[in-house]
This record gives C-alpha cells, sequence and structure tokens, in this order.
C-alpha cells in the first residue's frame, strides 16, 4: 500500500520555517503599493540592533503554535548582510531553530531588509522587493523594536528581555496602532520559558 509523502513533507515545512520575527517573514505576500505602508524610522543603526530579541508578541503565524515563543539573534556577515538566527520555544523548553540572511534595501536608512533561510526550498520562496522586515520602531536604547512588513499582515514585538512591564506593552500596542495594524488577534507570548533555553532539537 502506498503511502502519501505530501502530509510528511509539509509538517517538516511548518516546523523549519517558524521564523521571527523571520518567524513568518519567509510566508509574506507582495502588494500592489506600499503608498499606504507603514512609516518607518529615520535610520536604524544595525550594530546596536545586533544581538538578542525576544519576541514579547505577534500577529498570528500558521506555524507557530500560540504556546510556543521565540528568540531572534542577529548579527553581520563578512558580505554585508545580517545574520539570521530564528528560535522557537515549545512550553517544554525544548528549541527548534532556523538560520538565514537579510539583505538591506534601503541603506544608509536600514529600515527596510529582505529575509532567506538557508533551507532548500528558501530559494524557492519569493520575497516582495519592498522586503519582508521593515523595522517600524527602536527605541533610544535599542531595548524596545517593533518588525512588522508593509502589508501589515504580520507584526512582532520585540524587547532585549523576555518580558517587559505592562506599561511598555500597552505603549508598544499603541504605536502599533498608529501604524495601522489590526491587534484584534495580538498573541501575547509565554516568555519566562524562553529566558531558560534548553536543547535543541529538530
Amino acid at each position: 500500500m502506498k503511502t502519501n509523502p505530501k502530509p510528511a513533507i509539509l509538517g517538516l515545512l511548518r516546523r523549519a520555517a517558524f521564523g521571527l520575527l523571520g518567524l513568518g517573514l519567509a510566508s509574506c505576500t507582495t502588494t500592489k503599493s506600499h503608498r499606504d505602508a507603514p512609516v518607518t524610522p529615520k535610520v536604524v543603526d544595525l550594530g546596536r540592533y545586533a544581538g538578542r530579541w525576544y519576541e514579547i508578541a505577534r500577529l498570528p503565524l500558521y506555524f507557530q503554535k500560540a504556546n510556543e515563543s521565540a528568540i531572534a539573534e542577529y548579527g553581520s556577515n563578512p558580505d554585508g548582510t545580517v545574520s539570521v538566527h530564528n528560535i522557537a520555544v515549545r512550553p517544554d523548553g525544548t528549541q527548534h531553530n532556523i538560520r538565514g540572511y537579510a539583505k538591506v534595501l534601503n541603506p544608509p536608512e536600514n529600515t527596510k531588509l529582505a529575509v532567506r533561510f538557508r533551507t532548500w526550498f528558501g530559494p524557492l520562496i519569493p520575497v516582495p522587493k519592498a522586503g519582508n522586515y521593515w523595522i517600524l520602531h527602536v527605541d533610544e536604547v535599542y531595548q524596545e523594536a517593533m518588525v512588522g512588513t508593509p502589508d501589515r499582515k504580520h507584526l512582532w514585538l520585540l524587547a532585549r528581555t523576555s518580558t517587559i512591564s505592562d506599561e511598555r506593552y500597552t505603549a508598544l500596542l499603541a504605536r502599533a496602532e498608529q501604524l495601522g495594524f489590526d491587534l484584534s488577534r495580538i498573541i501575547k507570548d509565554p516568555q519566562p520559558s524562553a529566558s531558560n533555553p534548553q536543547k535543541t532539537r529538530p
């Protein structure tokens, strides 16, 4: 009796492409016009932006379960691109991760990037010309950030710590709302488990 490999393949893709943040960036769709796209900061210092970010909240992603938290780590590559390492943390503390890279589309502002993941299917996934990773907000000390897509279908609230105060969380939500994001389905991460990472498994 022949088995259908399609469900297994889809399951593998779903586990692999959980990306933050990247985290869903590979699944972004193109839009006809970005004249009404959200406003980005005047400039982002990618050197200060590098390092570890914890996902505080996000809009739903089909490949990331509501009870999973996420971590993103950014650095620099010799070719000038940004290194991307996304880590999803399950409720039991185990992790699965994916690596990729981001190309800056609007230097020296550095607010609009195109992210691709280093997987066999990565080159097959289209990336919009406008990019799929827009830095929409970063505070003066680079401790909080907001990332989204120009079509407003994806949004991530990030911080250097796994939790932030209710006051700061409310302020970030207010900023996202000002930028035109629908927050009716926002998911807040169960971050405390992510701050104590354990073993990684595929």
